[in-house]
């Protein structure tokens, strides 16, 4: 997929849950960026880790759950202000909500349909956008 050693500055995950996708919602502080937004799990890279560390490391940290890197069924690259992004998406059992468990950082999680995160005035947009393109290449 891609090299531990390559430039990125962090990777989110799509994860869909059943048919929900899993979305955190930022807590609510004027320092952080789209706070009192949903999110998706992930976030910056730590030391020499690879985009798929990244996303898995961040998705146990923030939602407790710990997913193999086989999991992740699809990946792109995005240029963004701080550098390049990695966006994952990955597919596990309706079981699995279960075992969904709040980090410390977000107010709360919920599962919503995946549509209903791309039109949600309160979703990060440019996860929204990279959720579209998910969706229309997973439709082809």
């Amino acid at each position: 997929m891609t090299r531990a050693d390559e430039e990125f500055s962090g990777a989110k995950l799509a994860l869909f849950v059943g048919r929900g996708l899993l979305v955190i919602l930022r807590d609510d502080k004027p320092d952080i960026p789209y706070p009192g937004h949903w999110d998706l799990p992930g976030g910056g890279r730590e030391g020499a880790e690879s985009p798929q560390a990244c996303a898995l490391r961040e998705t146990e940290e923030e939602v407790g759950l710990v997913l193999r890197p086989d999991a992740l069924t699809w990946s792109r690259a995005y240029r963004r202000p701080r550098g390049k992004v990695w966006f994952f998406a990955a597919h596990l059992p309706a079981e699995a909500a279960s075992q969904i468990r709040l980090g410390d950082e977000g107010q709360r999680w919920t599962l919503m349909a995946p549509q209903a995160y791309c039109a949600h005035p309160l979703a990060v947009p440019h996860f929204s956008d990279r959720l579209r393109e998910y969706l229309a290449a997973k439709a082809v």
